[in-house]
């Protein structure tokens, strides 16, 4: 077993990230994607060009597409539509971010499909649902989940542009939902029977991310202004820097518990005393003061120095500010699993992983992403298609 979606079959028609990406999460859980893409490939294929130049691989397309087999139908053409009801015919699951008018257009729209496979898993990714008047409207993540949601203004300061996303932020999220919503409906289908649809939206997730800030304005009409340093209400939960410019997170929330302890490690167990910061609404009133002489403090060690000290204080909760670089080579980064290794063909290859273990049914990664039509005679030939009828469809130009 390579996970336990093992024995579950999944059809993937997606472009970019999100779609993909929930195929992806679900081929890392054990499951058979076959991602179909049309001849010009997956959009996400240009990744490559487009961030590497001449670079060999395609890492943002690996991370979403491995685990999978690739076909390559020609779906503006007859055969090629009737060829992929083929291979969704013994599907549990049709996963796919496409557009509903594109789908409706090649007759793999949910009403068509469910009518013809009533146990048909069909996950539909859009990009601000299915209903309503922008139902069809094209969206990326940066539009629907980054700028629409609210994410990018609520992050934005005065008198600030507002912040760029990292790339595939919100289709990832988007993706392992939809990835979450696939194994409710494949478990609620084996305790009552029959397929249903799921979907989610970069904009669902986009509000979801932000929650607890959209749940304020829903509750009581307004939401938390947005943190700036010099002036934090709680300096306990602030940003600092060390002596050796290494930057680093202070997230003590509860004021009675996590003050104490900072007091102590920064050597002025007096400020517990001091009138103006002995309690949370002075060292609310007395915020710059307070964080200016914890900079001061801090600035005299290095962070290696001030993380021996640190840990004197069970209470004291902090985390590095790291970079990349910081992040490849901090322990917990790999205690964390976060790093898999990808069969290659050769050795392996080190990636990403999905943020998911389960160690009943332990994920077994099988191969990078296919290239274009890679396995298209493989998948055929096991949909029952002769060696003839692939080279007619192929001499058509039909697959590839």
């Amino acid at each position: 077993m390579a996970g336990p979606l093992t024995g579950v079959k999944v059809v993937e028609l997606g472009v970019w990230v999100a779609g993909p990406a929930a195929g992806g999460i679900l081929g890392d859980w054990g499951a058979e994607v076959i991602k179909v893409e049309p001849p010009n490939g997956d959009p996400a294929r240009i990744f490559q060009r487009m961030l590497g130049g001449d670079m060999p691989t395609n890492p943002p397309f690996e991370l979403d597409n491995r685990n999978k087999r690739g076909v390559g139908i020609d779906l503006s053409t007859d055969d090629g539509r009737a060829l992929m009801l083929r291979l969704i015919d013994d599907a549990d699951v049709f996963v796919t971010n496409l557009r509903i008018g594109a789908l409706a257009r090649l007759g793999l729209d949910y009403e068509t499909l469910s009518g013809r496979l009533p146990d048909l898993i069909y996950a539909h990714i859009t990009g601000y649902g299915r209903e309503g008047e922008d139902a069809d409207r094209p969206a990326y993540d940066i539009a629907a989940f980054w700028a629409r949601s609210g994410i990018a203004s609520l992050l934005t300061g005065p008198d600030q542009d507002p912040p760029f996303q990292r790339g595939g932020m919100g289709d990832h999220g988007t993706g392992l939902a939809c990835a979450g919503a696939v194994s409710a409906a494949l478990f609620a289908r084996e305790r009552s029977g029959g397929g249903q649809l799921v979907t989610t939206s970069l904009m669902r997730q986009g509000v979801y991310t932000i929650g607890f800030d959209l749940n304020m304005a829903l509750m009581w009409g307004q939401t938390p202004s947005i943190g700036i340093r010099a002036t934090m209400g709680n300096p306990c939960v602030n940003n600092y820097s060390a002596g050796d410019g290494r930057r680093f997170w202070i997230v003590g929330l509860e004021g009675d518990r996590h003050w104490p302890p900072l007091a102590r490690v920064v050597g002025h167990p007096e400020w517990l005393d001091d009138e103006r910061f002995n309690n949370p609404l002075g060292r609310a009133m007395n915020a710059e003061v307070l964080i200016g002489l914890l900079d001061e403090v801090f600035a005299t060690r290095s962070l290696d120095e001030w993380a021996e000290i640190f840990a004197t204080e069970p209470d004291m909760f902090w985390a590095p500010v790291n970079t990349v670089d910081d992040l490849i080579a901090d322990p917990a980064f790999h205690a964390s699993g976060a790093m898999v290794e990808v069969p290659d063909g050769v050795s392996s290859t080190a990636m990403i992983a999905t943020p998911a273990d389960f160690d009943g049914t332990p994920i077994e990664h099988r191969r990078l992403a296919p290239s274009l039509g890679q396995h298209t005679d493989e998948v055929l030939a096991a949909a029952g298609l002769s060696d003839a009828e692939r080279q007619d469809l192929r001499d058509r130009s039909i697959i590839f």
